[in-house]
């Protein structure tokens, strides 16, 4: 793991007012017009005195790059040229490396019955065109993606019911399609006749069932176009049309009709009878599929892929029409599945079954041009984006990638949203124009549409963010993102200190951990690996998680005695920490064993001993943590669940699993209505977390622990009696979303897909034990942007004694914002901001508050309560109108377009580079009323005084004094009449004795220093001390001293 400190070239620090120095000083005295030249040693120096900003080495290094040519001189011309072309490659390149901001996920509905066997686009008119296996083709608008009709192809040499169709290819020059049948047929359909999808030509007699189709023809000379396929017997054809304008295929004679169809032999085209056109043919693959054939047009040659290891890729080109084809063949262990060709970049992407995405150059046969790891599963589609030169790889496992081509790194990671079919053909197709993204499971397609960029956009990471953590000991963040990275931020100001790179290698961080001294920190790999670091950058010890492989861990919980890293399979993989002797620690055994039926993806701890674990299915399980016995299984409707036992065989009893039941009619249908779903198949858990400082009210019947996953939803339960308790829906139209809790239990944060934060008050949500699940959802005290895209991780921490919540996102970006609060600022930006504490900055503020919010209590008694504090403090109706929300409202903002003053909307979501308050975001960091600290008054969320109301003491009244005190005589008698005792007076200090120096001979009597003055010996020293000690209490008593003061003298002596 290294270190790096990078820093910015010296042109990217200059203003434009340093540029207009810099200009200045080319040009001649007295003149305005005429340029000069300057040499190495004069530009330097002029420039360094001059503009005063920048070094003379960073001054020689810029005059080495503009004189490239090694002159010795160099003028305006050629330094504004530089500087021109370096901001146009660094715009360009930042415009590339743009994470796509995906909308919500759309599932389309198709007329669909069976497996889809293409997606394509007809841009003449400005359709999209669909077809399955069972030969039903579905056209769609292109604006607003509408189903417009479906049509049923036709075949005469089949029966409809044996119909077959293996494939479909636009011809979008000569306006027809063309489909490919298991009748070993490919037949041509008119989309401009006026019988809709009339068949026009018919080519038959292949000898393989033709499963792949390809058609390009040249963008200049649209008369030449080439139809390539590839058949299951491994064979590659070429159809080459000479005049494709005029007729694809030559008529046989003119007595036959005009109407219908020409049927074409394959064997004729094989002999040259059709003057119009040629074949070409390879037999590279033989024994093997071809699973996917593309005609390169700026290479002229055919790239065809099988799931062969010996012929993996195949590349063939034609040298001249009387030669047959040439081939070059390119091996992978286990074969191709897809293929995708960019022809900017001239590489060749291919999906392997090994897991790995591969770049080809056409021209290098031996080894790929790079490897593209980060799949646990083989790859079945990729695609290129071509504008932004990126890639998209789609693996088994339902898990969409985006690369970027530049650095080859994984930049956005997509799971969770997709179908959960256990076996299905998935295919992929990319609108370019439209930024839009097809993905078919079996017969269901699935559409993301990604956003228009808009402005430039900070970015924390280069790749996506999928962890924050805030470390209390150093006061500062650490997160983590796609491309292995490990960075370390200040707290108080956004600035990077430190950047670890390659932890795991090439491998995702997918999640991290502090131990409870905040000194070591977990980070855990896409290789199955969990790894134990200090803050230098020293690995201690490597947790093999995986057992060697490659898997998908989602969350790393550190206990007192045990580290517990989950996410990939059905059992808990346990680490026991008196087994950190050596580098490499292999797991324990979970004693527990299977209790979950699906994957565990995330869990709980509450102090001293329960964990909570839930599973992607949905399904939450109670374990007792020191004996690793699985207790029961919350169950979300009105039958109390049963106990659970681990068995030896690691099995669920029956009578556990029979209670594994879905939501209750009454709650999970609303919420199932809201999110517009038909049944709660989607629903898994996402994030559990447990709701501190109700340990009380969870044994009346209150909630304690609140999970998240899918359909955007919020649960409430009570781990005592074991029941659902309150339910929500927090994000409308989400496919998933994730939350985190406050240290004192008063606010949760939620985030969905689309990079909105909510945060919400349940201090009082569900304390309260009720009859009926309660489906209201609590107070919606703030909902902001900060983010652009996908939120991937939620954490609180409390910071000079103030509450902040971080956030981090598929969009490459680390957001701060007060909890509850607007957003201050990302990670990384510019423009710093400083954090002080609660005091600092908002004094004068909060008392211009009072002074306003005093002069409006008549007109302002009607108002509700302020949304960053539950008091009753008067605002104005604007504002109140403002913090305070329901989701229906919420929602309805979000569709309108209007935002609230504090919420990141899309124009502040680049995060403005002209903010002039330290915030970054465009707004004051002194805005009391988007703060907790309003009116005075402040209800303490952290600590264990968390219920205690900090405000103004009420003004004390004149106090009267008690009756015993005015008269004393009618309660004492007696007592009081008779005169107390007189104190003795103090003894009188000497002047002289204050004065004069005090020695030995002055503090005892001649014949006690007499005595002392005899030679030493045990006897005489006892009588020696006895004397003086018996001297100094005589003294002692006469002076009215304690006793043993002369004692003490002579000790101190």
């Amino acid at each position: 793991m290294a270190t790096e400190v990078k820093a910015e070239l010296l042109e990217s620090r200059l203003s434009m007012e340093d540029f207009m120095k810099m200009q200045s000083l080319f040009l001649m005295s007295g003149s305005s017009v005429l340029p000069m030249s300057m040499q190495r040693a004069e530009f330097v120096e002029r420039c360094c005195s001059v503009i005063g900003r920048g070094s003379q080495e960073e001054y020689s290094h810029l005059f080495d790059s503009v004189d490239v040519s090694r002159e010795g001189w160099v003028d305006w011309e050629r330094l504004a040229t530089f500087l021109l072309l370096g901001l146009s490659n660094k715009e360009e390149h930042a415009k590339a490396a743009a994470v796509p901001r995906w909308r919500p996920a759309r599932t389309l509905p198709t007329p669909h019955r069976d497996t889809i066997h293409s997606i394509t686009h007809l841009p003449t008119s400005g359709r999209y065109l669909s077809v399955s296996k069972e030969g039903t083709l579905a056209v769609w608008d292109e604006k607003n993606l509408t189903l417009l009709r479906n049509h049923r192809l036709s075949n005469d040499s089949v029966k409809p019911k044996d119909l077959w169709v293996t494939g479909m290819v636009v011809l979008p020059n000569v306006h027809k399609i063309a489909c490919s049948f298991t009748s070993k047929e490919i037949c041509f359909y008119d989309l401009l006749s006026k019988q809709e999808l009339s068949l026009q030509y018919k080519l038959h007699g292949l000898h393989y069932t033709p499963i792949s189709l390809h058609y390009w023809h040249h963008p200049q000379r649209p008369e030449q176009a080439v139809l390539s396929f590839g058949d299951v017997g491994g064979q590659v054809s070429g159809v080459c049309f000479r005049s494709a304008l005029i007729s694809l295929f030559e008529r046989p004679s003119a007595a036959v009709e005009q109407d219908s169809a020409v049927s074409i032999s394959w064997a004729e085209l094989q002999q040259g009878c059709h003057r119009c056109c040629y074949t070409v043919t390879h037999t590279a693959h033989t024994g093997h599929w071809v699973r996917t054939v593309r005609f390169l047009g700026s290479l002229e040659a055919f790239v065809s892929c099988s799931s062969s290891a010996q012929n993996s890729m195949v590349l063939a080109w034609r040298e001249g029409e009387t030669r047959p084809l040439r081939v070059a063949t390119f091996h992978t262990e286990n074969g191709i599945i897809d293929l995708d060709y960019h022809p900017g970049l001239n590489f060749i992407a291919t999906a392997g079954e090994n897991n790995q995405v591969c770049l080809w150059n056409p021209y290098l046969i031996s080894k790929p041009v790079g490897v593209l790891r980060g799949h646990v599963t083989s790859v079945v589609a990729v695609r290129f984006m071509l504008g932004k030169k990126q890639l998209i790889s789609f693996s088994k496992d339902k898990v969409l990638r985006v690369w970027d081509m530049a650095t080859q790194l994984c930049v956005q990671r997509i799971a969770g949203i997709f179908p959960k079919t256990q076996e299905c053909r998935t295919l992929l197709f990319f609108h370019e124009e439209r930024s839009r993204l097809f993905l078919s499971f079996n017969s269901a397609l699935l559409l993301l549409e990604a956003k228009k960029e808009s402005g430039r956009r900070v970015m924390s990471h280069e790749s996506a963010v999928t962890c924050v953590l805030y470390n209390s000991l150093f006061r500062q963040v650490v997160s983590s993102d796609a491309s292995s990275a490990v960075t370390c931020w200040l707290m108080d100001t956004g600035q990077k200190v430190k950047q670890f790179h390659r932890c795991h290698g090439d491998a995702e961080i997918s999640t991290m951990a502090l131990d409870t001294t905040q000194t070591r920190l977990f980070t855990a790999g896409t290789d199955g690996v969990v790894k134990v670091w200090d803050f230098n950058g020293h690995c201690h010890h490597s947790l093999n998680a995986g057992r060697g492989l490659a898997v998908e861990i989602a969350q790393i919980l550190v206990l007192k005695r045990t580290v517990l890293v989950l996410g990939w399979e059905r059992t808990i993989t346990v680490f026991r920490l008196n087994s950190f002797s050596q580098y490499f620690v292999q797991p324990a055994e979970w004693k527990g064993g299977v209790q979950h039926r699906d994957d565990v993806v995330c869990a709980a701890f509450r102090s001293p001993q329960t964990l909570v674990t839930g599973s992607s299915d949905g399904e939450i399980i109670m374990w007792n943590n020191s004996t690793e016995i699985a207790l029961c299984k919350l169950s979300s409707d009105s039958t109390p669940p049963q106990d659970l036992k681990s068995k030896s065989d690691n099995t669920l009893s029956k009578t556990s699993i029979s209670n594994a039941r879905r939501p209750s009619t009454n709650s999970a249908s609303k919420l199932l209505a809201l999110c517009g779903k038909e049944d709660s198949e989607s629903y898994g858990i996402t994030r559990l977390a447990v709701v501190e400082g109700r340990m009380g009210a969870a044994a009346t019947g209150g909630a304690d622990l609140v999970s998240c996953g899918g359909l955007g939803v919020v649960r409430f339960w009570n781990t005592i009696s074991r029941r659902l308790v309150g339910e929500f829906v927090a994000h409308k139209d989400s496919g998933s979303i994730v939350l985190t809790v406050d240290s004192s239990g008063r606010y949760l944060a939620t985030a969905d897909m689309d990079g909105r934060v909510k945060v919400w008050d349940i201090q009082d949500y569900c304390l309260h034990p009720t009859e009926t699940v309660t489906n209201q959802a609590p107070a919606l005290l703030s909902s902001l942007r900060p983010h652009v895209n996908c939120v991937t991780h939620l954490e609180t921490c409390v910071h000079g004694d103030q509450l902040f919540l971080l956030s981090a996102s598929t969009d490459c970006s680390l957001a701060l914002s007060f909890l509850p609060g607007p957003t201050i600022g990302i990670f990384g930006q510019e423009v710093h901001w400083h954090l002080g504490g609660p005091g600092v900055g908002l004094l004068e503020k909060v008392k211009e508050v009072k002074s306003e919010t005093s002069r409006e209590t008549d007109e302002s008694s009607k108002v509700q309560q302020s949304s960053f504090c539950n008091l009753e403090s008067p605002q104005s109706p604007e504002s109140a109108r403002t913090d305070h929300h329901t989701p229906a409202e919420d929602e309805d903002e979000e569709k309108s377009g209007t935002q609230q003053p504090h919420i990141l909307c899309d124009s502040v979501a680049e995060q403005g580079q002209d903010s002039e308050d330290g915030c970054g975001v465009g707004l004051p960091l002194s805005d009391s009323k988007q703060r907790p600290y309003v009116n005075g008054v402040q209800n303490s969320s952290v600590g264990a005084l968390s219920e205690l109301r900090l405000e103004e003491l009420d003004t004390v009244g004149e106090l009267t004094k008690p009756d015993f005190v005015i008269n004393p005589h009618l309660y004492f008698g007696l007592m009081w009449e008779s005169s107390a005792p007189t104190p003795p007076p103090l003894p009188e200090a000497r002047e002289k004795g204050l004065k004069a120096a005090i020695d030995e001979k002055s503090l005892f009597p001649k014949e006690v220093l007499e005595q002392v003055d005899r030679p030493p010996g045990a006897q005489h020293h006892t009588q020696r001390v006895s004397m003086m000690r018996n001297y100094g209490r005589f003294i002692g008593r006469r002076l009215g001293k304690p006793k043993a003061s002369a004692s003490g003298v002579f000790k101190a002596k």
